[in-house]
């Protein structure tokens, strides 16, 4: 789940296996501070916590790890600045860069956008469920997130690992968390 939201991340957890993303766009004090407050939440509770493009906030916070998107540190600076160890995940939109991200050190690939979202403006056309299918034939036994547009009826439209939500859960996150578990758990 990707939120901003603390009150998002109390909802998440506790229905299952999820990961929490920060996603702060403000400032890095802000990030920092909901990093730290979302880590006492996940860390209990066995959820890995990772922070949106921000690789020093996580590394400040103690974050598991981060997300880097086209636009933010490449996927190999962001390797060597986190270690071997740490979740680094990067958005890719086909299979030649999501080579290339896994080739560079990606953990895992949130590809997208899937579908059409009011969550983040300036993103290119979705690639649908067919891109997301190419993508994950293209890094067999890289873990693949599709994001965007992601609802818990569209989740059986595509074969990837799992889902990113973000405005999906705003309003009732321990709902919607169960509904996207279910979701993910039938089309297995």
């Amino acid at each position: 789940m990707v939120t901003d939201s603390l009150d998002v991340v109390r909802g998440v957890l506790g229905h299952g296996p999820v990961a929490v993303q920060i996603r702060v766009k403000t400032n890095d004090r802000a990030a920092y501070a909901l990093t730290v407050a979302a880590l006492e939440l996940c860390r209990p509770a066995g959820a890995p916590c990772l922070v949106d493009d921000r690789v020093g906030v996580a590394l400040a916070a103690g974050a598991d790890g981060v997300h880097v998107g086209a636009d933010d540190l490449p996927v190999a600076a962001a390797r060597r600045v986190l270690g071997p160890h740490a979740i680094l995940g990067a958005t890719c939109r086909n299979p030649s860069a999501a080579r290339a991200a896994v080739a560079d050190g990606a953990s895992y690939l949130g590809v997208g956008p899937t579908f059409t979202t009011t969550s983040k403006s300036g993103l290119p056309d979705p690639i649908g469920p067919e891109g997301v299918a190419a993508i994950t034939r293209a890094v067999p036994g890289t873990p693949v997130i599709a994001i965007a547009g992601i609802t818990p009826e569209r989740v059986a439209q595509l074969d990837c690992y799992g889902v990113a939500a973000i405005s999906a859960v705003a309003a009732d996150p321990a709902g919607v968390t169960a509904e996207f578990l279910k979701a993910l758990a039938s089309d297995e």
